[in-house]
């Protein structure tokens, strides 16, 4: 593979995690997204059920309050519980990317790994119809309106992105790919993305 590492940025809804699963299973490669929970409490002390709670998404959907939160320091000077998850989640990425080819799903594997030149990265979205439909097909209904779930899943992981990287996140500058799985469909996308991983963009 001329691209040893994948990773998938998503909005919520958009099929990134089906998406991704093929791509590592059409490349016969693994896939990390819940995976990672364990490797990062290993690393960090924390239980996995925090990290699960925590792991890619700012603390609250105001991103001033997220910034006071991971800010805030302990009594010894030490990093927040926060910071210390997102070291943690940083250092396990960084020993993937050096240890096997694989797909990593989300928590800024792009920015974690924008200095690598093996490191593809894309970003999956689509329009609010479809993902409306996605959200209800595999999560089912809740209290809460679909295209309001969408907002917060989305405005949290906005959040945490932009806090830990400086940048914006879904903007297309950041990524190899952006694409969009209700126009496309899964199936071309993930043909895509693994076009793009073998062939180095030799067709360009």
């Amino acid at each position: 593979m001329d691209k040893k590492i994948i990773t998938i940025s998503r909005q919520f809804g958009s099929g990134g995690h089906t998406i991704a699963k093929e791509v590592a299973e059409k490349l016969g490669v693994p896939l990390y997204d819940s995976e990672l929970i364990s490797e990062v409490a290993k690393k960090s002390g924390l239980s996995e059920e925090f990290i699960r709670q925590n792991e890619e998404y700012a603390s609250h959907s105001n991103s001033l309050l997220y910034q006071i939160a991971m800010s805030a320091m302990g009594s010894h000077g030490y990093p927040s519980v926060y910071q210390q998850l997102y070291n943690a989640q940083t250092k396990v990425i960084e020993e993937l990317a050096d240890r096997e080819e694989c797909v990593i799903v989300g928590r800024c594997a792009d920015y974690i790994l924008r200095e690598r030149p093996d490191a593809l990265h894309v970003f999956i979205h689509a329009d609010k119809a479809h993902r409306a439909e996605h959200i209800l097909t595999q999560y089912g209904p809740t209290d809460k309106s679909t295209e309001q779930r969408m907002k917060e899943k989305d405005d949290k992981r906005r959040n945490y992105y932009r806090f830990h990287t400086n940048r914006e996140w879904g903007l297309c500058e950041n990524y190899h790919l952006s694409l969009d799985s209700g126009l496309l469909g899964i199936e071309k996308c993930v043909d895509l993305i693994v076009t793009a991983a073998t062939d180095d963009f030799k067709n360009k």
